[in-house]
């Protein structure tokens, strides 16, 4: 099983942010937003990852991460997204490193708190096909709505204005090899973009689609509001795992 992570764009939401700077380089609490995808796969076992970003900034995320001994990993893969055409035409550039293996593809500004290490121990020894992780949300037509019926997904709608439920697909897919023939197959959305919704609804159609529901919270820090609840969420949870090391109010002040 090998990992990708998705941190290319412009992040254009989070302007004047990103003027200078990729968006995954940006600090939520106390790291840069790139080390908590890679921290989540590294958490379910997974060693090998490809980092795929893009834009003029690129060459940060080598000076920053290296060959990842921070996380304890021997070596980094990366490679570059001209310009953007969508999350599947960046996962696309990672069919030579995937060499024709499951992959665990997560988005660079999604945030967990707890591990997918079972979800990925179920997909292992799941035949073929793609197994999703969902999440019920306040706010689903940001996102792709699944809809869900008698333990199996049904649809996928993106961005719908009027959903189907309340449960969305979050940005952590697990795919096997077929995933690259099929957005071979695809055609650029109204957006222009080779849309991952697209790619999920194909494994659906051929009856080859799982999913789980992800424990603990979840978020994507993609906008000014998002970026400060992952800020937030973060910043509790590491003061639960370490309540030693909470600063008291005079180290703080005197700071």
């Amino acid at each position: 099983m090998k990992g990708v992570v998705l941190a290319g764009g412009l992040g254009k939401r989070l302007e004047p942010l990103t003027r200078i700077t990729n968006k995954h380089l940006l600090p939520v609490y106390n790291r840069p937003m790139i080390y908590y995808p890679i921290q989540t796969l590294v958490e379910a076992g997974i060693t090998e990852i490809l980092i795929v970003t893009g834009g003029n900034n690129a060459g940060d995320f080598l000076r920053l991460l290296g060959n990842g001994q921070e996380f304890g990993l021997k070596h980094l893969d990366y490679t570059y997204q001209r310009g953007e055409g969508g999350i599947a035409e960046a996962l696309s550039l990672a069919e030579h490193f995937a060499e024709r293996d499951k992959l665990v593809v997560i988005l660079g500004d999604n945030i967990i708190e707890q591990s997918i290490r079972p979800s990925v121990e179920r997909f292992t020894a799941q035949p073929q096909g793609a197994r999703l992780l969902l999440k019920e949300v306040e706010d689903p037509w940001r996102f792709g709505v699944a809809e869900v019926r008698d333990g199996r997904i049904v649809s996928i709608e993106e961005k719908p204005k009027a959903p189907k439920s309340s449960s969305v697909v979050t940005g952590i897919y697990l795919y096997d090899a077929q995933v690259f023939d099929l957005i071979r197959t695809l055609q650029p959305s109204g957006r222009g973009e080779l849309e991952i919704t697209d790619v999920n609804t194909a494994y659906l159609r051929k009856g080859q689609l799982a999913y789980d529901v992800l424990e603990g919270w979840w978020t994507d820090a993609g906008l000014p509001e998002t970026l400060y609840r992952a800020t937030t969420l973060v910043r509790e949870r590491e003061l639960k795992r370490q309540p030693a090391h909470r600063p008291t109010r005079e180290a703080l002040t005197s700071a």
